[in-house]
């Protein structure tokens, strides 16, 4: 049994703790403890909740309110780890200098990142989408829908990563990719880089975007960009998505070989 004495010298320690890490405490509170019970109670799944939300407060046919609809949801009613508005207008700034024809997205989750790409695409581009997890991929397609994109503008893969990026050339006749957004597990970052440069789809001028670079972190994916001589980069400096306090960084990757 500790003493009180014990415990007391403790806490000075213990409230230090607290204050220094207290974005994190609120970010496991927000994204972990919430979500478990809100599982519990709703027997819907996070992803469904926030579809629920849109579809409720959001305009069809239009991106801005879909994606402002999603914002206001993971900021003051769940956390979901999309972009976010602060990184998705650097997201959106480099899509608009860029002017990209075909894109590929790493990682489409519920579908917020899709839309905030597909709206920022000149006439006849063409977003491909993957997203694994057959759940998630469901309400993203509902997301596409709901924002206005067809077939023809965003079309959504179901499968690994590392299954579809050998296929793009042979089975959807892919010959460039001139944008790439990664959001997906940060440790596929680096092998699934790796597979996209072999693939000899990524030529001079290509640009990859990586979000989460540094929370919680992709290193073996920025030792791989430093060391590859491959690429002009940099990490945009920002906090994480519907948080404050926690340090995070989006890569801005730029094929010069």
């Amino acid at each position: 049994m500790v003493s009180p004495a014990v415990a007391l010298a403790f806490l000075p320690l213990l409230l230090t703790l607290l204050i220094k890490y207290r974005f994190f405490f609120m970010l496991f509170y927000r994204a972990v403890l919430v979500r478990i019970w809100k599982d519990l109670v709703s027997g819907l799944s996070r992803e469904q909740r926030a579809y629920q939300y849109v579809l409720t407060h959001a305009i069809p046919g239009d991106p801005d309110s879909i994606l402002d609809a999603f914002d206001i949801w993971c900021s003051k009613i769940e956390f979901i780890s999309n972009i976010g508005p602060k990184k998705g207008k650097i997201l959106d700034r480099l899509l608009l200098e860029h002017s990209p024809l075909t894109v590929l997205e790493l990682g489409a989750h519920c579908g917020y990142s899709t839309v905030r790409i597909a709206r920022a695409l000149p006439l006849g581009a063409r977003l491909y989408s993957i997203e694994m997890d057959q759940n998630n991929a469901a309400i993203a397609e509902k997301i596409i829908r709901l924002a206005g994109f067809d077939d023809n503008t965003v079309e959504l893969i179901v499968n690994p990563s590392d299954e579809v990026i050998p296929k793009l050339h042979s089975e959807y006749g892919l010959e460039r990719l001139d944008f790439v957004f990664m959001d997906h597990w940060k440790k596929c970052y680096a092998p699934d880089l790796q597979m996209l440069e072999g693939s000899g789809m990524l030529c001079k001028g290509s640009m990859i975007v990586a979000d989460n670079v540094l929370f919680p972190g992709a290193p073996r994916f920025l030792r791989h960009v430093r060391k590859s001589g491959l690429y002009d980069w940099k990490v945009h400096r920002a906090t994480l998505e519907y948080s404050k306090g926690i340090r995070d960084g989006m890569a801005e990757l730029v094929i010069i070989k």
